[in-house]
């Protein structure tokens, strides 16, 4: 049994070794469309980042050290219902759509 059990420790190791590039390949697709979204949507109407963007809302160029890609991805879904006083719109999101914009404003550091 113990041998059994290095075995399959040893080939879980090894599939996650292999694996990672993918999924950082992917991660980076991700962020690279919440980006993408970040203009798309009209965000720096409002948002800086680092010097893009107009400074009438909170500054974004470090809100990935201030807050996760969960509390994110929640607040993009529906700002007021994570501050009732936001006076960030809804904006139309999929739930993709979402997670990356998520992702990429989680990148922010």
């Amino acid at each position: 049994m113990h041998m059994w059990n290095r075995l399959i420790g040893s080939l879980l190791t090894l599939l996650a070794i292999v694996l990672a590039p993918l999924h950082l390949g992917a991660q980076e697709d991700t962020v690279a469309k919440g980006k993408q979204l970040f203009t798309q949507q009209g965000c720096y109407g409002c948002h800086m980042i680092e010097k893009y963007g107009t400074p009438i809302a909170t500054d974004l160029s470090h809100v990935g050290a201030k807050y996760d890609r969960a509390y994110l991805t929640r607040w993009l879904k529906d700002p007021t219902a994570q501050k009732p006083t936001a006076h960030m719109p809804k904006i139309a999101l999929t739930d993709t759509e979402a997670q990356a914009l998520a992702a990429y404003l989680a990148s922010l550091r």
